[in-house]
């Protein structure tokens, strides 16, 4: 069973900005939100976390509210953008274990148990890899850098 960490030995803890993100990056190398996403990833000391990715090219909406977009205006919106949020676990030695999707902005995802047989989440200093494979079959691969408090 996963443990939770001291905040010394949990790897994952902390805020991650995002650098790039990449759809199948062994054969099509297609962006997902765009060649300069945005987006955060943060882990809390006491297990939750919280990610939000989006492409800053999706268009804003003719009128400046956000239920009143066109069909159009929606689906480049959902497209664009991801924001989901839940618990997490790490191991004995602080590597990421797992996660479950407490609420999202795709419904499908929540109550979303995923561990390391799903999505891997590999630190080395202040960079961190995300890998998972889509119901689809397409490989996901996001590159996270740490924010530094510096």
């Amino acid at each position: 069973m996963p443990l939770s960490a001291s905040a010394s030995e949990n790897k994952v803890l902390g805020t991650w900005r995002i650098v790039k993100a990449v759809v199948n990056p062994e054969t099509d190398n297609l962006l997902p939100y765009g060649p300069q996403p945005q987006g955060l990833l943060v882990f809390t000391p006491d297990m939750h976390f919280i990610e939000v990715l989006n492409d800053p090219r999706v268009p804003k909406f003719a009128i400046n509210a956000r239920d009143k977009g066109t069909p159009a205006e929606n689906q480049a919106a959902m497209a664009g953008a991801i924001g989901f949020y839940g618990t997490y676990t790490v191991d004995e030695h602080g590597e990421f274990t797992g996660n479950t999707v407490l609420g999202s902005t795709f419904p499908n995802w929540i109550g979303d148990v995923r561990t390391t047989d799903r999505l891997q989440l590999t630190v080395d200093g202040d960079t961190m890899r995300e890998t998972f494979v889509r119901p689809s079959g397409q490989r996901i691969l996001i590159e996270w850098k740490r924010v530094s408090l510096d």
